[in-house]
């Protein structure tokens, strides 16, 4: 008996609402991108799959080879289902926007630390190689 897939995925890649569709069995992969403008209702996505199911344009083809699936525990696929349908941002657009800026500031005093750290770097080689003169001059 020969076992199947599908897959959708709501994502948001700016200023649109994408979903992803796939679907795998035969040995073959397919995949189907719609686009949405609003963040579209599960009743929504559900009517829209219904009504057009016939006219989404799946990509061709590719070919795969069958993987033997593991049974999954229970527990394990009802853990992986709450992480991915956990929300991934912070609450509030204020707790967004300190996000990022705590972000921000990571990465200024990252390349600040970096420079003072080449720089210090840069001392130690020219001191090192002025008493190398130093030594050669042979006082």
């Amino acid at each position: 008996m020969e076992t199947g897939y599908a897959k959708l995925t709501v994502c948001f890649e700016a200023p649109f609402w994408i979903c992803l569709y796939e679907r795998s069995g035969g040995g073959s992969y397919e995949a189907c991108k719609l686009t949405f403008g609003a963040e579209p209702g599960d009743q929504e996505v559900y009517a829209y799959l219904l009504e057009h199911w016939r006219q989404l344009p799946f990509s061709p083809p590719v070919a795969t080879k069958a993987s033997p699936k593991k049974p999954v525990n229970p527990k394990r696929a009802r853990r992986e289902v709450r992480r991915q349908t956990r929300p991934s941002a912070i609450g509030t657009k204020a707790q967004q926007a300190l996000a990022l800026q705590r972000e921000k500031g990571k990465e200024a005093q990252a390349s600040r630390s970096r420079q003072q750290r080449e720089a210090e770097e840069a001392r130690r080689f020219a001191l090192h190689r002025e008493k190398r003169k130093e030594k050669h001059k042979g006082h």
